[in-house]
């Protein structure tokens, strides 16, 4: 983390969407206490995020599920719409500028003009409509009573884009819904996609997948497989670029989805 502190010559920049103003502003005193970031935007329900530019310029969007008039979900799908694309085939990817990878495509750059990362939150860990919100674009999710080094901590590793936010509670919510998510598809456009794209992953890419489906991150992985973490980054780029996937979370979804994962 001190390294990462040090490469940040500019602070991240936070947006906050919620509708009880109590919250945004304890978001924003703890937010705005750490030198690497700072609060740029707020919004209390989902369509004034959507027509905000500051909101939209965010690097990330800390984002209620429930508020009035528009919810997270909507919201979510609204300011994300390159998701939409997720589960396309590595080709189409190709196309279309490789799912916001780094300059090297060792994995995804948080500073590609592909729209700010998205962590919703929400108050009970198994909610249904947190797993909607992951599958319109999100980052991941987390708790609203997270401890404050955990909330830090999730911003700051969303940005970076090096693992899935609070993997024990994004990890179980997918263990939760993994019936649902694996429900028959084979008639469904989308997964015949996404098993298509599975499909075209190289062995070591697939087991890839499955460590960053248990929440691992790239060093974990790396210390797995008796790999540099310059490699892993490398076969996780082609993971995401592969899936179509937005991020990390995105690709763990699929996984879930066409069966790679299991609870």
């Amino acid at each position: 983390m001190t390294d990462y502190l040090a490469e940040q010559t500019e602070p991240i920049r936070i947006a906050l969407v919620d509708d009880q103003q109590l919250v945004r502003s304890g978001l924003a005193m703890l937010i705005n206490s750490q030198p690497d970031l700072e609060v740029v935007a707020q919004a209390s329900n989902g369509r004034d995020a959507v027509a905000s530019p500051a909101v939209r310029g965010a690097d990330v969007i800390l984002m209620d599920i429930r508020m009035p008039q528009m919810d997270g979900i909507a919201a979510t799908r609204a300011l994300l719409p390159a998701a939409e694309g997720t589960g396309a085939t590595g080709s189409d990817v190709a196309t279309s500028g490789a799912a916001g990878l780094g300059a090297d495509g060792s994995g995804p750059d948080p500073h590609q003009p592909d729209g700010p990362r998205v962590v919703v939150l929400t108050t009970f860990d198994l909610d249904e409509y947190a797993l909607e919100a992951i599958e319109a674009g999100a980052s991941g999710f987390l708790l609203k009573d997270a401890p404050p080094e955990e909330l830090l901590a999730a911003v700051r590793t969303v940005h970076r884009g090096d693992a899935v936010i609070a993997p024990s509670t994004t990890r179980r919510l997918l263990d939760h819904m993994a019936p649902t998510l694996r429900r028959d598809h084979s008639a469904d456009q989308r997964w015949q996609q996404e098993s298509a794209a599975v499909a075209s992953l190289t062995p070591r890419e697939r087991e890839v997948l499955m460590l960053m489906s248990r929440g691992d991150s790239n060093q974990e992985i790396a210390a797995g497989l008796f790999l540099s973490e310059a490699t892993v980054k490398t076969h996780v780029g082609r993971v995401l670029s592969k899936l179509g996937a937005r991020d990390r979370v995105q690709a763990v979804v699929t996984a879930y989805r066409t069966g790679v994962a299991q609870p």
